[in-house]
């Protein structure tokens, strides 16, 4: 196990960390994304993934995750490359792996969340965390305005982007999938809904979320066996993603516990 020592942030692996934090078309070309902090890190490793290199900082804890590549940095150095200052002094570069669809592992009475063309990273890994507390099987995410590795979505998932089955898809496909597997789809929409919690989720249920500027495309609407709402008592007409994601988790949760 080799040690190389950095001592400036304009160092070439330096920089390609940076990339890779802030560009997807960087973890895209390469296949590696950053993961900052222990727990998240832990998180990575007992989902199978693998670090490629891994950044550390001995005035802030050392080496708690041996890698093959092993990269020393000052605080000085750390600083620059860290979103967090409590991340205990780790940052790693991870390989990606490809999971699909067939990949996925379902229940007895499985429950699955579908968002389609989330935007913001932060939503995402909100209702990946939510997710992970009701038990859910999978999160589906189709047609992705952000790619699932993007370092706000891992830290606002806390790892559950690791630890759950988060699989990336186009709509078309998921809709097959769900339709072979014998689950109800579920929409959360204003028109032509029922209240979610007259709706039936004791059975395999889809729970599908869309944006909260336009909804969900057409392919959802005619692919539901039911569309759902949640009551609207104020001058808005919408809820965040993540937050009618967690509504309408625990209400499945409600129903198969009563």
């Amino acid at each position: 196990m080799r040690i190389e020592f950095v001592s400036s942030p304009k160092n070439p692996k330096i920089k390609d960390l940076v990339s890779l934090q802030e560009k997807s078309s960087m973890r895209r070309e390469t296949g590696l994304f950053v993961v900052e902090g222990r727990r998240e890190i832990e998180h990575a490793l007992e989902s199978g993934y693998k670090i490629d290199t891994l950044f550390y900082c001995p005035e802030l804890g050392g080496i708690q995750h041996p890698a093959d590549k092993l990269i020393e940095v000052p605080a000085a150095v750390y600083e620059k490359i860290a979103y967090r200052g409590t991340t205990e002094g780790e940052i790693a570069e991870f390989r990606e792996k490809i999971v699909g669809l067939k990949d996925i592992v379902l229940g007895k009475n499985p429950l699955v969340v579908v968002l389609e063309s989330v935007e913001k990273p932060g939503n995402l890994g909100a209702v990946l965390r939510s997710a992970d507390a009701a038990g859910a099987d999978a999160v589906i995410v189709c047609d992705p305005l952000t790619d699932l590795y993007n370092p706000n979505l891992i830290r606002a998932s806390l790892g559950a982007v690791f630890t759950g089955q988060v699989v990336s898809t186009t709509s078309e496909e998921a809709v097959k999938w769900l339709k072979n597997k014998k689950i109800q789809i579920l929409t959360a929409q204003l028109q032509d809904s029922e209240w979610y919690y007259d709706t039936d989720m004791k059975r395999g249920t889809a729970l599908v979320i869309g944006t909260e500027s336009t909804g969900l495309t057409d392919i959802w609407r005619n692919a539901a066996d039911a569309h759902i709402k949640i009551p609207m008592l104020g001058s808005l007409d919408s809820l965040n993603a993540s937050v009618s994601a967690a509504i309408l988790l625990f209400e499945a949760v409600r129903q198969r516990n009563a």
